[in-house]
């Protein structure tokens, strides 16, 4: 999908007056980030509402192309790019501390295969982080307090495409670990080869096979667990034209539904192009707001291109309820 997303903009490059933007800054080792303010469409869906949208912009040379987030204890949010580095920054709205960018893997030879981080998901009590890796089909877990790293290279998850592997991932609360992938199959080519481990899977545990069924024409990109136990699937469309743009939407899930061999179909809770820009979303957390409602934060994929933007959505979302 990235290798089609790169193809669609280059297109666009050359059609005159078409997503003409400044040239690039000249980049720096510099830290900082500037953070501005979108104006917020006043449409909103039955149950989610965006309260703040923004652009992120840095001169830094290993700013950009952030597929994963994850929320840390200290408020601050971590992003994590298709070329192995890291953000670490305020949201708007928190207490502004200086931002930091670095390689995820810092002291490392990095080659793309273990770099191309397209997921990554925590666990909130020990702080543990795990990634996945799409060129190479692999999850590693860094434990930030040891700095000890571990992978491993998934039976369950062989023969996924390099350019299509691991994409979304998420760590439930009992333990479980679901990924997803980015190849469409099945009658229809609706279906993502995915996979269900009964516990870590650096630890090798068991793994279950099954397919994700996104809405036509839609792929994950990214998921994040609902205190309830289900999951918000982020799925986006890379729409055709002049210029390209991108469709996404957010799908509801409930694992508890997901059986070995067959496909897990959620339900389309909200279009995002109804209520907020149009970008090229791949990364998706959650964190609890006031009484039952919860903060979702998206995050787009530049993918280092002129004519794409980082761009952060803040919603509020009333989930209704299993029942």
């Amino acid at each position: 999908m990235r290798r089609l997303i790169l193809l669609a903009l280059v297109a666009a490059g050359l059609a005159p007056g078409t997503w003409v933007r400044s040239p690039l800054p000249q980049h720096t080792i510099s830290q900082e980030i500037a953070v501005t303010a979108l104006d917020v469409p006043t449409a909103e869906s039955v149950d989610f509402q965006l309260v703040g949208a923004w652009q992120i912009e840095s001169e830094n040379v290993d700013f950009g192309s952030y597929s994963a987030i994850t929320l840390l204890d200290n408020g601050r949010m971590l992003a994590a790019s298709d070329r192995g580095r890291v953000l670490e920054f305020s949201p708007p709205g928190a207490e502004q501390e200086p931002s930091r960018m670095a390689w995820f893997r810092p002291g490392r030879v990095v080659d793309k295969h273990l770099a191309d981080i397209e997921a990554m998901t925590r666990h909130p009590e020990t702080g543990i982080i795990w990634t996945a890796y799409e060129g190479s089909n692999a999850i590693a877990r860094l434990d930030p307090a040891s700095g000890r790293e571990e992978q491993i290279l998934p039976d369950a998850m062989r023969g996924w495409s390099s350019n299509a592997g691991p994409e979304a991932m998420v760590r439930l609360d009992d333990g479980r670990f679901i990924v997803l992938s980015e190849a469409l199959g099945g009658m229809l080519g609706r279906e993502a080869p995915s996979v269900i481990f009964a516990g870590d899977p650096v630890e090798g545990a068991t793994a279950k096979r099954f397919t994700f069924k996104a809405p036509e024409g839609y792929r994950a990109t990214d998921m994040t667990a609902l205190p309830d136990g289900r999951v918000l699937v982020l799925v986006r469309k890379l729409v055709f034209g002049l210029p390209p743009g991108f469709s996404t939407k957010l799908v509801l899930a409930d694992p508890a539904e997901i059986t070995e061999g067959n496909a897990w179909v959620g339900t389309e809770v909200v279009t995002l192009d109804d209520i907020a820009p149009s970008e090229n979303y791949e990364a998706i957390a959650v964190e609890a707001a006031e009484g039952d409602a919860l903060t979702i934060w998206i995050m787009s994929d530049d993918n280092n291109a002129t004519l794409q933007r980082t761009l952060l959505l803040k919603l509020h979302y009333l989930p209704a309820s299993p029942e």
